[in-house]
C-alpha cells in the first residue's frame, strides 16, 4: 500500500460532519466539501482510507458491482456484515457507513433496530444509512434514540426500483419535486445527521442544500451538494454494464486487468513465467546427491 493519508491520524466523526456544513453554511474560508466513496473490502477500504476520503460507505451496491446482481434488492444482512467487516479492518480516520440492505428495516421498526445494532456491533459500522424520506420518520428517529447515527437517503432510492419503474430521475414535476423536499425535512427533523441526494436536478439538489442545516452528499444531484458520494467501480472504470452520467471515470482499471491477465496468460503458455529467479531451489548439498541416495 503506497498510498499517504494527507491527514494523518485524525478521525472523522459525525460531530465533524455536522460541523461542515456550519462551516459550508457560513462561508468560512476553512469550508471543505464531504468526499465520499464506496467500498467493500480490505484492500480498497485501506486504500481510500490512506487517500484521505471522508466517509467510506459500505454499499448495497455491492450486490450489482461486487456480486453480479441486477439491482440492489437480493443483497442481504450478512452479506453486508461481511463487508462492513472487512472495511473496518482497512478503516483507521474515515467515518464507516453501512447501508441497511432491502427488507432489513421494512418489517418493524423493534426488528430495522435490531439489524442495525448487528451493523455496529458486528461489523463495525459507525453509522447507517437508510433509504426514504417521511415514510422512515419513526424508523430514524428510533436508530438515534439508540444513539445510532443515520445517513438519509432521498430522490432515486434504489431499494424503490420496482416501485418506481426503474433507475429515474426524482423530481423533474412540481409535484415530485415538492414530495422530495418534504422529505429532506423530514430526514433531518427524525434526526439524521446527513442526507443523500440522487439522480435529481441540480437546481432542486441545491434548494434543498440551502435550506437543511444537515449536509447534503450528492450522486447525480450536480455540484451545489455540501459533498459528493460515487460508487468505486465506477470511479475505476470496473462497472460491467451501464454507466450513470453523473459518474466520472477517473480510471480503467478494467483495461489494465485484461492487460495484465492476457500477459500472464500468454507467459505460462509460452513457458516465460515463472522464470529461474522466481523459483525455489534446493540447497546446493541436497542438489549434489546421488538419486539413489535421495531415495534413501
Amino acid at each position: 500500500m503506497s498510498a499517504v493519508s494527507r491527514t494523518g491520524d485524525r478521525k472523522v466523526s459525525v460531530p465533524e460532519i455536522l460541523s461542515r456544513k456550519t462551516l459550508l453554511l457560513n462561508g468560512s474560508t476553512e469550508a471543505k466539501k464531504i468526499t465520499c466513496l464506496t467500498a467493500y473490502d480490505y484492500p480498497t477500504a485501506r486504500l481510500l482510507d490512506e487517500a484521505d476520503v471522508d466517509i467510506l460507505l459500505v454499499g448495497d451496491s455491492l450486490a450489482m458491482v461486487a456480486l453480479g446482481y441486477d439491482n440492489t434488492l437480493p443483497v442481504t444482512l450478512d452479506d453486508m456484515l461481511m463487508g462492513v467487516r472487512a472495511v473496518r479492518r482497512g478503516t483507521r480516520r474515515a467515518l464507516l457507513v453501512a447501508d441497511m440492505p432491502y427488507g432489513s428495516y421494512h418489517v418493524s421498526v423493534e426488528e430495522s433496530v435490531r439489524n442495525a445494532i448487528r451493523l455496529v456491533k458486528e461489523g463495525g459500522a459507525e453509522a447507517v444509512k437508510v433509504e426514504g424520506g417521511e415514510r422512515r420518520i419513526e424508523l430514524i428517529a428510533r436508530l438515534v434514540e439508540a444513539e445510532i447515527p443515520v445517513m438519509g437517503h432521498i430522490g432515486l432510492t434504489p431499494q424503490s426500483v420496482n416501485a418506481i419503474g426503474g433507475f429515474r430521475v426524482q423530481g423533474k414535476t412540481s409535484e415530485s419535486a415538492r414530495q422530495v423536499e418534504r422529505d429532506a425535512r423530514a430526514v433531518e427533523a427524525a434526526g439524521a445527521f446527513s442526507v443523500v441526494l440522487e439522480s435529481m436536478p441540480r437546481e432542486l439538489a441545491a434548494r434543498i442544500t440551502a435550506k437543511l442545516h444537515i449536509p447534503t452528499i450528492g450522486i447525480g444531484a450536480g455540484p451545489d451538494c455540501d459533498g459528493q458520494v460515487l460508487v468505486f467501480h465506477d470511479l475505476v472504470g470496473l462497472t460491467m454494464g451501464h454507466t450513470p452520467k453523473f459518474a466520472r471515470r477517473y480510471a480503467n482499471l478494467a483495461a489494465e486487468i485484461s492487460r495484465a491477465a492476457n500477459e500472464y496468460c500468454e507467459d505460462v503458455r509460452n513457458g516465460t513465467f515463472p522464470s529461474d529467479a522466481e523459483s525455489y531451489h534446493s540447497p546446493t548439498e541436497v542438489r549434489e546427491e546421488s538419486p539413489d541416495r535421495q531415495r534413501t
